[in-house]
């Protein structure tokens, strides 16, 4: 039986006025398709994005590097155009038209945590981006029960793009059979909440929006995972990317939203000038 943990609620990303920002135009617009949508509760990521929400807010060119392996590379869709980091792009551009956004593909079919830590430094951090998605975790489960190396490399490697000014969202497991068969599925999807947790990284959880699809019948199980029981299809690749466009764009709106009230607030807090500058008043001490 699989058990869904409770998420909180954010409610003050809708309870935010407009007011306090100039992001009114970028307010996000609840462009997922209705067979895509999932609960904000279960969607959002949380930790703040501030350096990906502030090339956004100053309409500033964003480079975002998607690494990862199959289901980012985009095994399963019928061609390469399919797989969701250019899906991505696509959704985020029709967002932000006024911003330049690159989505770079950095998926390498078959690779393990350990592997990709080694080309993080040519493949990812030469890229130079502001934002990195990391889908991890599936090809462990798949070869292995013993996940203890597996969560030290992925702490080390969130570490590295930290040190580097970069924000981090990690993409856990997709909902998948061959997934589900294996008992250390649930394990990794502890090890990622809890890594991205400590580390104060975005976390996408893909394995229960999936779950979500499937439990409410919103993608049928062949449309949401190919005959080999693991890869996505081009059906659930454009839902992985539409919502994951729509979660980003919440949180880099709510983040700014949130930056500027306290701001204000701060402003508001500070002391304020003598109406007469540094003219004594009578009665004061010094006044004559």
């Amino acid at each position: 039986m699989i058990v869904r943990r409770p998420r909180r609620c954010l409610a003050v990303v809708v309870g935010a006025a407009l007011i306090w920002s100039g992001w009114s135009k970028a307010e996000p617009s609840g462009a997922v398709t209705p067979s895509c949508a999932t609960p904000p509760a279960l969607s959002a990521i949380e930790a703040a994005l501030d350096r990906s929400a502030a090339r956004i807010e100053k309409h500033e060119r964003l480079t975002i590097v998607a690494m990862g392996s199959s289901s980012t590379q985009g095994v399963g869709a019928s061609t390469p155009a399919m797989s969701y980091p250019n899906r991505l792009e696509q959704e985020l551009k029709e967002r932000f038209p006024d911003v330049d956004i690159q989505v770079l593909n950095r998926g390498m079919g078959g690779q393990d945590v350990s592997e990709e830590i080694l080309r993080l430094d040519k493949d990812v951090i030469a890229a130079h981006p502001d934002l990195v998605i990391w889908q991890v975790g599936t090809n462990a489960v798949l070869r292995r029960d013993d996940l203890g190396a597996d969560q030290r490399l992925i702490s080390r490697g969130v570490l590295l793009l930290k040190e580097d000014g970069i924000d981090v969202v990690l993409m856990d497991l997709q909902y998948a059979p061959r997934v589900l068969a294996r008992p250390a599925w649930d394990e990794m999807e502890r090890i990622i909440e809890g890594i991205a947790h400590r580390a104060h990284v975005g976390l996408f959880r893909r394995f229960e929006i999936m779950q979500e699809w499937d439990h409410r019948q919103q993608l049928a199980p062949a449309a949401m995972i190919g005959p080999d029981g693991l890869h996505m299809t081009d059906a659930s690749y454009g839902c992985l990317a539409s919502q994951l466009a729509e979660s980003l764009a919440w949180n880099w709106w709510s983040h700014s939203v949130i930056a500027a009230k306290t701001a204000h607030r701060a402003a508001d807090a500070a002391p304020k000038p003598h109406p007469l500058g540094n003219v004594a008043v009578a009665g004061n001490p010094g006044s004559h």
